[in-house]
């Protein structure tokens, strides 16, 4: 009988998709499932009846039918389920062995589970893998990172079935060593949510402030689609606009405002809080789905509080395009933000990360695909060492020209009570990093005064610290430990 060349385990949408994929690119593939009866219901009386796809239905006989070296992926649980499979398996595995972890895993366990595994002679890959159901089976975005050694073993596999650019190339490279590939994944994820909310506040200034039907905010964004904003998600969520019930009723507006989340937003501003980077953007749409949460409390307070008494009575034409430069320049923000988290996190874990090489494998089959990664790459491709997206002359143009319109939709949203956490975090963000000086130098003063933090000054050498006794009864002693 013919080895598999990759085994998967787990037979949930996404395990079952992906298993689909490889075998229609060439690949004969073993698959388990814990539920050991959906093996049959897949291979037997499923998807998989007459393809290269062995079910098999204990551990032991999937690892007897790979070929070697053996690469098994796991498509389970992130937590404890990848930890008790590891256990499970590695005792049948030989030295070179790969186990590869498809799922959401946080990138602090990939680190530990790399090192674990590699301890026993074995080799461990944690990889993202973003797209959804649809990209699992038609190609997704691949982001790899683990066991250097492990790569060419698996390179073939995942540049076949992952998604492919307009020039033919996969959306799948080495990210880096041990837990890169999740850390990549999730700023991904990170930057999924500002993208998200970010059109979610020009839909309700759209809806709100200018009083647009469903219909022509989808005839807007069918526009918005076929310029600088062409994406996934300005895509489906012109489709989700338009998608109407067979009794004529639109279903976005018969969904409860209530977001949920699987976690990755909340890792991704947890990391850059670690690493001391300001991800504001992504920050502020992870606290968005947050407030959104406590529905009973919004329904009760807007019974009580007020907001200003103001509508609209301008150029609605004119505001949908200062939209559409305000969403353009904020996006360019938040991927600004998380290339400079990414940048800081290699720094940090010592990770080699090729930061065009990961805008490439977001060209395609990942959630935030658009035209607009292509200019990222060639912004890294350009120069290396960017050190900020907005400092690339394409980026810094871009914003440049597109300020006063985002200024304009900013303070119209103060005007009229509508939130934009998002993006007027954006604009912040922008004013603040373009500052030559910004107020810190007071809050110094007041960490000095009720502290004794003490501080640096403009006309001494960077390093050199000083204590000021503000009151006269504070004496000459300072803090001992200091961070800025």
């Amino acid at each position: 009988m013919k080895k598999a060349d990759i085994g998967v385990v787990g037979l949930a949408v996404m395990g079952e998709n992906l298993i689909l994929n490889m075998e229609s690119k060439g690949f004969t593939v073993a698959c388990f499932n814990r539920t050991v009866s959906k093996v049959d219901d897949f291979v037997v009386n499923g998807r998989a009846v007459g393809k290269n796809i062995i079910g098999c239905r204990s551990i032991e006989e999937l690892v007897d039918s790979l070929a070697s070296p053996r690469k098994i992926m796991l498509m389970v649980k992130a937590g404890g389920a990848v930890d008790a499979f590891i256990e499970q398996v590695l005792p049948l595995l030989d030295a070179g062995d790969i186990i590869i972890d498809g799922g959401n895993s946080h990138f602090p366990d990939t680190i530990r589970r790399t090192e674990y595994v590699e301890s026993k002679g074995l080799l461990y890959i944690g990889t993202g893998v973003s797209g959804g159901e649809e990209g699992a089976l038609l190609g997704p975005s691949i982001m790899p990172g683990g066991s250097p050694a492990a790569w060419d073993a698996v390179k073939p596999i995942f540049q076949k079935i992952s998604a492919q650019t307009e020039e033919g190339e996969p959306c799948c490279e080495w990210v880096g060593e041990n837990g890169a590939g999740h850390f990549v994944k999730m700023v991904h994820n990170g930057i999924e949510y500002g993208d998200m909310q970010m059109i979610c506040e020009t839909y309700q200034m759209m809806k709100e402030g200018l009083g647009l039907s469903n219909e022509q905010m989808h005839d807007v964004l069918k526009e918005w689609n076929e310029g600088e904003l062409d994406s996934y998600l300005i895509e489906i969520t012109r489709d989700i606009l338009g998608y109407k019930t067979e009794d004529g009723e639109a279903v976005v507006d018969k969904i409860l405002d209530t977001a949920g989340q699987k976690g990755t937003g909340k890792w991704t501003a947890i990391a850059a809080l670690d690493v001391g980077q300001p991800l504001t953007l992504i920050g502020e749409a992870v606290f968005a789905r947050c407030l959104s949460a406590i529905k009973d409390e919004r329904v009760e307070a807007s019974k009580i509080l007020s907001g200003p008494d103001a509508s609209f009575d301008g150029d609605k034409a004119a505001l949908i395009d200062d939209l559409k430069q305000a969403l353009y320049a904020s996006k360019i923000v938040s991927y600004a933000q998380g290339y400079q988290l990414m940048r800081a996190a290699a720094k940090e874990y010592g990770w080699n990360l090729n930061n065009g090489g990961i805008a490439l494998m977001w060209r395609g089959g990942c959630i935030i695909r658009s035209v607009f990664l292509g200019k990222i790459k060639e912004a890294f491709d350009s120069n290396p060492d960017l050190v900020n997206l907005l400092l690339d002359p394409f980026f810094k143009d871009a914003v440049e020209n597109a300020q006063a319109a985002w200024r304009r939709v900013v303070v119209k949203a103060v005007e009229l009570g509508i939130p934009m956490p998002a993006i007027g975090a954006a604009l912040a963000y922008y004013d603040g990093y373009r500052s030559a000086r910004l107020p810190a130098n007071l809050l110094q003063a007041q960490r000095d005064y009720f502290g004794a933090h003490t501080y640096e000054r403009t006309d001494k050498p960077r390093g050199e610290f000083f204590h000021t006794n503000w009151t006269g009864r504070g004496g000459d002693t300072a803090a001992s430990t200091y961070s800025a």
